[in-house]
């Protein structure tokens, strides 16, 4: 039982998909479920490497926003806090007693950063990205009517091409701008190369990270000269920690995916061109979903649509069946492919979603399995926090 979650009373099927101690054959779908045995793996793998590499790892929560899957990442992988990706997601993570928290994005709404500044008196370290000169101001103004501290990384566009400043001179006058304000603290540098993530090959994110370094490194060395040496240059994803972990100039990554392992990520290639979900990382979340017809012999459909999940990425992909395909969705269907019509009604199979965040942020619960049995039940604790 988790210390996140009252079950008492909840009724499977109304209030949740499954309770502790049920068989996963009576789990209701569709629904997520965690491998707890997978999970626990990809988490202390990637602790001891962050570790054996003198890096500090903050996980990003924006993917499967929950503080019971934090706190696991903090337990097992050594994880030093939590990025956020909106003000409310960093609410609901410093609540839950998380202690190092970076909103790894802008917030220049007024009632934003006023909620912003408000969390340090909650006891927790606030750390903010700042890519205009203009937000500095505001954040400061707000930090002193709350007398409260708010910590910023200025950011570095290095090639995603979304938010963030391009030239070492812009991020000079950011960090200048944070020194002087009171109320805020300039600790360090956010450079998060995005669009590479998902290239397949290797030597493509290589060429794409050395790039980012180069810019990077010529940012610190500016920014050591004038006496505002970063204490934390952060960065880092699934598909590239270990480019940013060899550079001499990152100390943080902000790896999300590498903990659940979706169809997307899992197709990119590691240094020797192997698949990454079939040496580096295990799936460990699944669209736990169900048969509910087969009224045509060579085709089931499942109850797990696209209401179930996201396809931005792409279609799920069925784990550990290559006799059927799952084809294509509408809302609250899926179709597979079944050549040989071995699939009966009820019977459960486990999709690999193609892009795990979203799909987290349309769930309630995950179900924690270990064998055939329900361990435990986690809420989806920031589902829904856009805000």
């Amino acid at each position: 039982m988790n210390a996140h979650a009252d079950l008492a009373g909840l009724e499977v099927g109304y209030d949740v998909p499954a309770l502790p101690g049920m068989d996963v054959a009576d789990i209701q779908t569709p629904c997520l479920i965690l491998d707890l045995d997978a999970l626990e793996r990809n988490i202390r793998k990637m602790g001891d490497y962050a570790r054996a590499h003198g890096m500090r790892h903050r996980a990003h929560g924006k993917m499967h926003k929950s503080v019971d899957v934090l706190k696991l990442q903090e337990r097992l992988g050594g994880a030093v806090g939590v990025c956020c990706q909106k003000v409310s997601e960093a609410e609901v993570f410093v609540r839950g007693g998380i202690k190092d928290v970076l909103v790894s994005n802008q917030v220049r709404d007024p009632a934003k950063i006023d909620r912003l500044a408000r969390l340090p008196r909650l006891g927790s370290r606030i750390i903010v990205c700042v890519d205009d000169v203009a937000n500095v101001a505001d954040l400061s103004a707000a930090a002193v009517r709350h007398d409260t501290t708010i910590e910023c990384f200025v950011e570095i566009d290095c090639g995603a091409g979304r938010c963030g400043v391009r030239t070492t001179q812009e991020v000079l006058e950011i960090a200048r701008a944070i020194d002087a304000a009171p109320g805020l603290k300039f600790t360090g540098l956010q450079a998060y190369q995005g669009a590479m993530q998902h290239m397949d090959s290797y030597d493509d994110r290589k060429a794409k990270l050395d790039a980012a370094i180069a810019q990077v490194t010529e940012a610190v060395d500016a920014l050591k000269a004038a006496g505002l040496e970063p204490e934390l240059v952060s960065g880092g994803g699934t598909g590239s920690y270990y480019f940013e972990s060899n550079s001499g100039v990152y100390n943080e990554l902000q790896c999300g995916s590498y903990a659940f392992m979706d169809a997307d990520y899992g197709r990119i290639h590691d240094q020797d061109g192997q698949r990454i979900d079939q040496g580096e990382w295990e799936n460990a979340l699944f669209i736990l979903t169900s048969v509910m017809s087969h009224a045509k012999p060579t085709l089931a459909v499942v109850d797990a649509g696209l209401k179930a999940q996201s396809v931005d990425s792409g279609l799920p992909f069925i784990y550990g069946r290559d006799d059927v395909k799952y084809i294509k969705c509408s809302d609250e269907h899926g179709v597979v492919e079944d050549p040989q019509g071995v699939l009966a009604i009820n019977e459960k199979l486990r999709l690999v979603p193609g892009h795990c965040d979203p799909t987290c942020n349309v769930h309630d619960w995950y179900v924690g399995i270990r064998g055939d049995k329900v361990e435990t039940l986690w809420p989806v604790s920031a589902r829904g926090k856009l805000y």
